[in-house]
């Protein structure tokens, strides 16, 4: 049943990417990562009402809501750099770097968590490493054939245009440690009352960097239409997270994180029908390779 609950989180993220790019387009992302995380945090409480789970609130121990603290604000600061990352770059670029959180979670797995790197996994680290790295990289511009002049602002446009690198790996990175630390601390709670707990922290944390940066004064100016995008994208957000959660409490976490990794089959389809953007042969080599690595990790 975990299997069906993880492939279930991989639907539901592949949708929040599309949803969120458009809803970004003309808001400040941190404002954007906040206002979304109260829409899960509302979605998130009111699967913990209907489970009935509340009435256990009292009996969570320290250690584990000290690691549920912890995977929140990994969370939080995974959704800042992704959704920072998706403002400024193309969803088929940063969504191969945010998935390569795979391999990581697999180190961190073994290091903490004691599940064994068999010759598969070793296999699938490599394709999925491969598959990332044909799908991000791209040939330089033939601008630099068009003469030295604009040479200083050409390479201050780059230095820009490539920061999104920055931030998606910075999101793979802390997705990676939201994995491990959530794995440990819903091990003694029921699954929605843990993810409900972890996203009061997201939710805390994203409003804290936005009134700190004074960026809620932009929410006033936010139209209709990125409204619209942002609370469905939160709705997304919540049932991946509801179904991942729930898979990773009964299945192992260098299994789950894979299939829900999967989402970036979903992702890169609808950023090609949706928002127009073009894929090469190349990435489409390169998804080819991210999907064998993540499927192989299934045998």
């Amino acid at each position: 049943m975990w299997i069906l609950f993880a492939f279930g989180a991989a639907i539901f993220a592949g949708l929040t990417a599309i949803l969120s790019k458009i809803g970004i387009k003309n808001t400040d992302s941190n404002v954007a990562t906040a206002i979304r995380t109260v829409v899960v945090l509302l979605f998130s409480w009111l699967m913990v009402i209907i489970v009935g789970s509340q009435h256990t609130l009292a009996d969570v121990s320290g250690r584990t809501l000290l690691f549920l603290i912890l995977s929140g604000l990994a969370t939080g600061a995974s959704w800042l750099c992704y959704f920072k990352a998706l403002q400024i770059g193309d969803v088929n670029k940063v969504t191969p770097i945010d998935k390569s959180s795979t391999v990581l979670t697999m180190i961190l797995a073994f290091i903490f968590l004691g599940e064994q790197i068999t010759l598969i996994k070793a296999i699938a680290v490599i394709l999925i490493g491969g598959g990332t790295y044909l799908m991000v990289h791209k040939k330089k511009s033939t601008e630099n054939t068009e003469g030295t002049e604009n040479t200083e602002g050409t390479e201050h446009t780059n230095s820009q245009n490539n920061l999104w690198i920055i931030y998606a790996f910075g999101a793979a990175v802390f997705a990676s440690l939201t994995a491990i630390l959530g794995k440990v601390g819903i091990e003694r709670i029921e699954s929605n009352l843990g993810t409900a707990i972890r996203t009061i922290v997201v939710l805390i944390l994203a409003w804290l960097i936005v009134f700190a940066s004074k960026k809620h004064r932009t929410i006033k100016s936010i139209d209709g239409r990125s409204w619209i995008f942002l609370v469905l994208s939160g709705f997304a957000t919540g049932g991946s997270w509801l179904c991942y959660y729930r898979a990773l409490q009964t299945g192992p976490a260098s299994v789950v994180v894979p299939i829900d990794k999967l989402s970036i089959v979903f992702t890169i389809a609808f950023s090609y029908f949706v928002l127009k953007e073009k894929l090469t042969a190349k990435s489409v080599v390169g998804l080819a390779l991210i999907v064998a690595g993540t499927l192989s990790l299934l045998l």
